[in-house]
């Protein structure tokens, strides 16, 4: 007995020692506003994704893995291994989602491994030159600005002018390329083009990040159809009829490695940016809440890792996150880290996860804060608005309104809220309410995923414990808040470039 224990310990390590740099080719699809709820393999009773459902039943599915509440902190977060405010990003807007250029970049981190990368769709971490993707380590770059096609706000963060989600032009390496078609048809399309200009070279990393679902929600007329009259409201139709076109994107991409014969050296992972938004009315797998909040069912993702031959199919429980992202993916390549980027990297590897879904794994604290307070505001007003602190087993949240504070801490909050800076006109959600002092709410995830019941009353020792990790960890990520006194710019520079290539309103 004891000699098959030892020759099913020495199989594991080897087999976990041989996935450790082998340098696989990884393609990493990143939808943009698609919650934990809206694939049919997560139950949802009206969409079907039947090839995002490939992925969750023929790889390794992360159930509990968590993401930031809104998008750009979440790309932050994946490609640098480390909490978006460490980077800098407290916002999607008002200069406040530019990815500081002291961080290095998984991408940069591949390309020293040897890897060939390029990025098609959306970046949203800074839309000035020095912050493109092109100077962050990707060698092909084909993307819109801003947070969604045909945004604009006040400061850099803009689009190409007049962009829509039909025939937008695209910054392709540094020129706009006006492109005809849906969007997402135009990112895979671009993306199938250069995987097989660059196949078999070296390796590669395929970052595929679609503006869809986002809002506004404008489907193809074809998709939308699938789901009129199945759901409430034209926009959930069209939603919905946006994730199909995304999951047949998938099929085509999936049938492409087939055909191309690099099926078996390519991982395939799927990832959603944060919670759900329009297909919450219509099902949201037992979580509360969306997308901008602190609460599950705005940070709970979909982690799905597809590597025939390689990964046996498995569910994973433990607690892992966005940041675990990058060191996986440098373990997996091969990559040396320097000393200065293993001290940026806050993450794990999931490496052992995906080789033994049951091996040994610490417990963790994790910290959430939506951000998004008001342009110029002193952050140390919204210490404790939108906040959370998981662990495995528990949930610590601090919301805006959160609880049932007393009367006289209402008003407390209403005083302070109403003294806060003011929004920057035209800008909508700029920032939520301060709260003064916490309103911590704790729940069990284990026996209350749904998170319907506070017992903060009844552990006061681990409310304790997460709050003064969390004061910790708040007073750590101050220094790194490098972008909240950024003057916004003058103009985008997606709209000076573009009106300078082509001379148009």
């Amino acid at each position: 007995m004891i000699r098959l224990l030892l020759l099913s310990l020495l199989c594991v390590i080897s087999v976990h020692a041989e996935l450790a740099g082998k340098r696989p080719n990884i393609i990493f699809l990143l939808t943009d506003d698609q919650g934990y709820g809206d694939l049919s393999s997560h139950g949802n009773p009206i969409l079907k994704t039947p090839n995002l459902d490939r992925l969750n039943a023929e790889g390794v599915r992360f159930e509990d893995f968590c993401v930031s509440p809104t998008c750009a902190p979440t790309r932050s977060a994946l490609l640098t291994g480390r909490h978006e405010f460490k980077n800098g990003i407290t916002h999607t807007i008002l200069e406040r989602e530019r990815l500081t250029p002291k961080a290095t970049t998984l991408a940069q981190v591949l390309k020293s491994a040897g890897y060939t990368t390029g990025i098609f769709g959306k970046w949203h971490l800074g839309d000035e030159p020095e912050y493109w993707p092109s100077a962050r380590g990707f060698d092909e770059m084909f993307i819109h600005g801003a947070g969604g096609i045909g945004q604009t706000y006040p400061g850099s963060c803009g689009d190409a002018p007049g962009n829509k989600y039909f025939d937008p032009a695209i910054l392709h390496n540094g020129t706009f390329e006006k492109t005809q078609g849906y969007c997402t048809d135009v990112f895979f399309a671009q993306a199938k083009k250069w995987i097989e200009s660059v196949k078999g070279k070296q390796p590669l990393y395929c970052h595929i990040a679609t503006n869809a679902p986002h809002g506004p929600y404008i489907a193809r007329p074809e998709d939308k159809a699938l789901y009129d009259g199945k759901v409430e409201g034209d926009d959930a139709a069209s939603f919905f009829g946006m994730l199909h076109n995304i999951d047949q994107n998938l099929g085509l991409l999936l049938a492409k490695l087939k055909e191309w014969g690099i099926e078996n050296d390519t991982l395939v992972i799927f990832i959603n940016d944060n919670g759900g938004t329009a297909g919450v009315k219509t099902y949201n797998a037992g979580l509360r809440a969306q997308k901008g909040t602190p609460w599950m069912g705005g940070i709970k993702a979909s982690s799905l890792w597809r590597w025939p031959g390689t990964l046996s199919p498995a569910p994973v429980t433990k607690l892992t996150a966005h940041i675990d992202f990058f060191p996986t993916l440098a373990e997996l390549a091969g990559a040396k880290l320097t000393n200065e980027v293993k001290a940026q990297v806050e993450g794990r590897s999931l490496v052992s996860l995906l080789e033994n879904p049951n091996a040994e794994w610490a417990d963790r604290q994790l910290f959430t804060h939506v951000g998004r307070w008001p342009k110029d505001a002193d952050p140390q007003k919204y210490q404790f608005t939108n906040c959370s602190v998981r662990t495995a087993r528990w949930h610590l949240v601090s919301e805006a309104r959160g609880g049932n504070p007393k009367a006289k801490a209402r008003a407390k909050n209403k005083a302070k809220a109403a003294a806060a800076p003011k929004q920057t006109p035209g800008i909508v959600n700029a920032g939520p309410e301060a709260v003064a002092q916490p309103q911590w709410q704790l729940f069990d995830l284990q026996t209350d995923p749904g998170e319907q019941t506070d017992l903060a009353a009844a552990n006061p020792d681990v409310v304790k414990q997460l709050a003064t990790a969390y004061d910790q960890w708040w007073d750590s990520v101050q220094p790194l808040l490098v972008n909240e006194k950024t003057p916004l710019a003058a103009e985008n520079p997606f709209k000076t470039l573009y009106l300078k290539q082509f001379g148009e309103k």
